[in-house]
């Protein structure tokens, strides 16, 4: 009874180690506040600010920023075999080095993202939050892929372009196309695969255009010069 499928992982064995993070075992006996979270992060040495805290949020299904459940914990630990908090810990590694080169586990963290912090009750996410995040998700120190190449600084770009549309919140479609986009611009960052009858969101068919009158002034300047 102590064995289900997922690699053999002893329920029993997760279930000591999530109560040991519990901050009110009385009134929330299923569930790990922002406070043991911080604890237990700690101790599988991964940091808050880094994508590897994120995809550690994406494996046990968090429901917000900060929080685990039981069924959750139990169920992601349970698929990956481990049953420790060392092993966890070397789970947390394997993550951090696979992010940046594995663009499906990557898409995956990066999508879950998104509802994980949405404000309660809203259905887009604030701007400058979504901003925290492409910082983190966009630059490498964290974990994340670098947008921002040598002859174009994408991610600077678009936050700039974002901030002169005036700061609007961020759906979940552009969220994820944000992305797709990301990638299409290292293939290619003269957007020969662009198309205007492509579905793309409209802030980013708006941002193509602003990129290309933008290089257009700058060699216009150039050549002046």
């Amino acid at each position: 009874m102590y064995f289900q499928q997922g690699g053999g992982v002893p329920t029993p064995a997760l279930n000591q180690i999530f109560d040991k993070y519990r901050e009110s075992p009385e009134e929330n006996p299923d569930g790990i506040g922002i406070e043991g979270a911080m604890r237990y992060l700690g101790d599988i040495e991964v940091e808050l600010d880094e994508v590897t805290c994120l995809a550690i949020a994406e494996l046990l299904q968090s429901p917000s920023m900060g929080e685990f459940t039981r069924e959750g914990f139990v169920n992601g630990w349970r698929s990956t075999g481990c049953d420790t908090v060392e092993k966890m810990a070397a789970h947390a590694a394997n993550l951090r080095a696979r992010i940046p080169t594995e663009p499906d586990l990557f898409r995956r963290v990066y999508r879950f993202t998104f509802p994980l912090c949405l404000v309660q009750g809203q259905r887009n996410l604030q701007f400058e939050i979504a901003v925290e995040q492409w910082n983190l998700f966009f630059t490498p120190p964290k974990g994340g892929v670098a947008w921002n190449t040598r002859t174009t600084p994408w991610l600077d770009w678009w936050v700039e372009f974002l901030e002169g549309r005036g700061k609007r919140p961020v759906n979940k479609d552009l969220w994820q196309q944000v992305e797709v986009f990301m990638r299409k611009c290292h293939e290619d960052e003269e957007f020969g695969w662009w198309s205007e009858d492509g579905a793309w969101p409209g802030a980013i068919d708006d941002f193509v255009t602003w990129v290309r009158e933008r290089r257009g002034k700058a060699e216009g300047a150039m050549e002046v010069e």
